[in-house]
């Protein structure tokens, strides 16, 4: 069993900004002979109306050697919205179906070549095309690569992108491109406190992000 805490300034997934603020970030996990199951919360914390944000992510994997290969069920349903609301909605408008569910293949080269590779694609859920009940399917890259850097420290460039028309975009686009410097400070045995910062530049949306990050794990 193991377990996070993060509270961060902002919440950008994949070069989108959730419109969250400051936000709290859970993690709980377990794991046994390379299968992992976890769930993954964000809850802002200057919530109100027009600012209904409440993430819960469940996550099922499993690793052999540097291959992985997850599910997961995205809901971003928010506060004042039924968990258990399944129905497909289009992709300008995710929220209205709730759920969208993704398969994810990675493979991370190791530590000689510390370069990881992922695929991300919906399957079902709330993705569909706003002029006709066709799936989107949309498909999110991303390339990643840890630099290891004195006081433990640990810099990583990575960019992502979507090949095609869907959620992230209406045709092939850069999405993100991110630099992140991460920090794990041992306060014992058994408790750690990740500690980041990450700048991001989203040409899709022609923004920039500056994130910061604190939290306790075990």
């Amino acid at each position: 069993m193991n377990g996070n805490n993060d509270l961060v300034n902002n919440y950008v997934w994949r070069g989108m900004d959730q419109n969250s603020g400051f936000s709290v970030q859970p993690t709980l996990g377990m794991s046994y002979k390379g299968f992992s199951l976890s769930v993954w919360g964000s809850q802002s914390l200057t919530n109100n109306a027009e600012r209904d944000v409440q993430e819960l992510d469940l996550n099922l994997s499993y690793s052999i050697g540097g291959l992985s290969a997850t599910l997961t069920d995205y809901w971003w349903g928010g506060l004042h919205n039924p968990y258990g609301y399944y129905k497909e909605g289009p992709a300008d408008n995710p929220i209205d179906g709730g759920h969208h569910f993704e398969a994810t293949v990675a493979y991370n080269f190791g530590t000689k070549l510390p370069l990881t590779l992922s695929w991300s694609t919906w399957f079902a859920g709330a993705d569909v095309r706003t002029d006709s009940d066709k799936r989107c399917y949309s498909t999110y890259i991303n390339a990643s690569y840890d630099i290891a850097c004195p006081a433990d420290v640990t810099l990583t460039p990575s960019v992502g992108c979507t090949p095609w028309q869907g959620y992230y975009n209406d045709k092939a686009a850069i999405t993100d491109i991110s630099l992140k410097a991460a920090k794990d400070v041992a306060l014992s045995d058994k408790l750690s406190m990740p500690v980041f910062v990450q700048a991001i530049a989203s040409p899709i949306n022609d923004h920039v992000y500056l994130v910061a990050g604190v939290g306790i794990g075990f």
